[in-house]
């Protein structure tokens, strides 16, 4: 069998060592793995009709070939969030150009199908998160074997409790938070520190609960900026240290604004998140007149090594990807339910991205978590 494999969306700690131990469990078994560079974009510029388009968009991985790549973070097949079913114009391949009328998007899923019969691929093996798998559920409509396997550090995909990179960016987060209050408290300010979390606040709510910080803002509930200011002053007055902390979802918005975007969409159709936390560390410090810290933890939240949590379901789910494929039975995702390792019909990514249980987990009027039972619910309370 040959088994194509490849990362799309972005890093998180945990890809290398799934890679890993999907090309080690395969080549055990006697097969072949094919790494496909840049993820779907690996796929759009393969030209089968050129063979210079392979060194660029393909790599042959062996045992000897990934016999270090867990030892880093990242993905050594890159990444991108190329989506062949709505590609730009400046984005359509040199050689595809003159098959194509009008300005786009276009959907040249044909081409996909193509390449993936092209180079023989028994089955395809995403890592990626809701807008990787998104594709990768299409490609499944359109009969291509496929087998999903769940990353993302919002830990938003349907059909699974936990995907890979959600405990690093968690632990990062608590880190970093921990380090900033010796700043915090010695300026006696007001800190505000921005978490990834675009449409789901979980990564944010968690990181909050576990860091104990004062107020955390979240993408589902929007916020009324006087209500946190009166909180975060109580707060900072009845702090011996006489500082306070709120974290900040970049997805998260004021009662009456909007997200804080820039740039173009994406091929998914997202605009760049970003600045929430400045944008809320000003309307603080109109509000209350106290000096404000604003730190955006942004991409530290995902780089380098995983830990070890992350590091064992990486290679578990790419071990149970592996045997799926070797088994010949496609069209699932792995995954992790009520604590135990399963699959899922990949179908089920299709109920697009998972959120926060406000009512659950969540005080709305105090601007914090909420978890007053623990009893019978997941490990990581979602």
């Amino acid at each position: 069998m040959r088994l194509g494999v490849l990362t799309g969306g972005g890093d998180v700690p945990g890809l290398n060592p799934c890679i890993k131990a999907f090309v080690n469990r395969v080549d055990a078994a006697g097969h072949e793995v094919l790494g496909i560079r840049r993820g779907w974009a690996g796929l759009l510029k393969y030209n089968p009709d050129d063979p210079s388009s392979t060194a660029e968009s393909l790599q042959r991985l062996d045992p000897s070939t990934v016999r270090t790549i867990d030892r880093t973070g990242g993905t050594m097949l890159h990444t991108s969030r190329t989506n062949p079913g709505a590609v730009q114009a400046n984005d359509v391949p040199a050689f595809l150009v003159d098959q194509l009328q009008g300005d786009g998007p276009f959907d040249l899923t044909e081409h996909v199908l193509r390449a993936i019969e092209h180079l023989e691929l028994d089955a395809l093996v995403p890592i990626g998160g809701d807008d990787t798998l998104s594709y990768a559920l299409r490609l499944h409509d359109e009969h291509v074997p496929v087998i999903a396997i769940p990353k993302t550090m919002d830990n938003d995909v349907h059909g699974t409790d936990y995907c890979i990179g959600f405990s690093t960016a968690v632990t990062r987060g608590v880190q970093f938070i921990h380090n900033l209050r010796t700043s915090a408290g010695s300026h006696e300010r007001i800190a505000v520190i921005e978490l990834f979390g675009r449409y789901s606040g979980e990564t944010s709510l968690v990181t909050a609960y576990l860091a104990g910080v004062d107020r955390a803002v979240i993408s589902e509930v929007p916020f009324d900026p006087d209500r946190l200011a009166s909180l975060l002053l109580d707060d900072k007055r009845s702090n011996p240290s006489r500082y306070a902390m709120v974290t900040v979802s970049e997805g998260a918005t004021a009662a009456s604004g909007e997200l804080v975007l820039s740039g173009d969409a994406d091929a998914y159709g997202h605009r760049k998140l970003g600045g929430i936390g400045q944008l809320l560390g000003e309307l603080l410090k109109e509000r209350t007149g106290e000096e404000i810290i604003y730190q955006q933890l942004a991409y530290l939240m995902r780089s380098g090594s995983p830990d070890s949590l992350d590091l064992m379901v990486a290679t578990n789910y790419a071990v149970m990807a592996a045997d799926l494929a070797l088994e010949g039975d496609t069209g699932r995702m792995v995954s992790l339910r009520n604590g135990s390792y399963t699959t899922v019909p990949i179908s089920a990514t299709r109920a697009g991205v998972k959120r926060v249980d406000v009512d659950e987990l969540y005080d709305v009027d105090e601007y914090r978590p909420k978890v007053r039972h623990v009893l019978g619910k997941p490990m990581f309370l979602y």
